[in-house]
């Protein structure tokens, strides 16, 4: 945009140094999430061992928070309902799961006040939302630890989901005129003008 020649290697240095800031930053401005969570897990494979990448997503589509863990157990699905009621401060109305058990062992204890939904097909919404993830692990030829993945989602999911409004639901002004909100929002978290 300004005419300046960078490496890749330049971009991937300021994505580590300024990345998890901007998201943090975009996360304080964003207005507060739905009272519908959709949670899922999807595997990855992190120098030859199984990993779960645990996702939550409100009704919006738009990432509430991510934890890679190794496990999918009660344990496992305990830690990330914590670290999600922990980073947004409310406890929802709703929360979509598919069939793992190990939802329903640590909502009753976790959230035992919060209906939770198990059917088919339900859940799609959280499926769908570990696709721009798989496209950007295929771009980076895996991840190299559970740790870089953990950082480079925690930041790359909240800024994916502020740029990814659902274009099929707006007209061509409006769609023109929500991007250039957040655009606006964008430049005021990164302090660019």
């Amino acid at each position: 945009m300004r005419g300046v020649v960078l490496t890749y290697e330049t971009i991937r240095e300021w994505c580590l140094k300024f990345g998890q800031a901007y998201a943090n930053s975009l996360r304080r401005r964003s207005p507060r999430p739905g009272d519908r969570w959709y949670l899922d897990e999807v595997f990855l494979k992190i120098n030859g061992r199984v990993h779960y990448l645990w996702r939550a997503v409100d009704q919006e589509g738009d990432v509430l928070d991510i934890l890679v863990q190794s496990r999918r157990d009660k344990k496992a699905a305990k830690k990330f309902f914590r670290k999600l009621l922990k980073g947004l401060r409310y406890i929802p109305r709703v929360i979509v799961t598919d069939k793992l058990r190990s939802y329903s062992a640590a909502r009753t204890e976790v959230l035992p006040s919060v209906e939770h939904i198990q059917q088919k097909y339900q859940n799609n919404r959280a499926e769908n939302s570990h696709q721009p993830t798989r496209l950007r692990e295929k771009v980076m030829r895996g991840f190299k630890s559970s740790g870089h993945a953990q950082r480079f989602l925690s930041a790359f999911g909240v800024i994916t989901s502020h740029f990814r409004v659902g274009r099929h639901l707006y007209g061509a002004s409006a769609y023109r005129a929500v991007m250039k909100l957040r655009f606006a929002v964008w430049e005021e978290a990164t302090c660019s003008s």
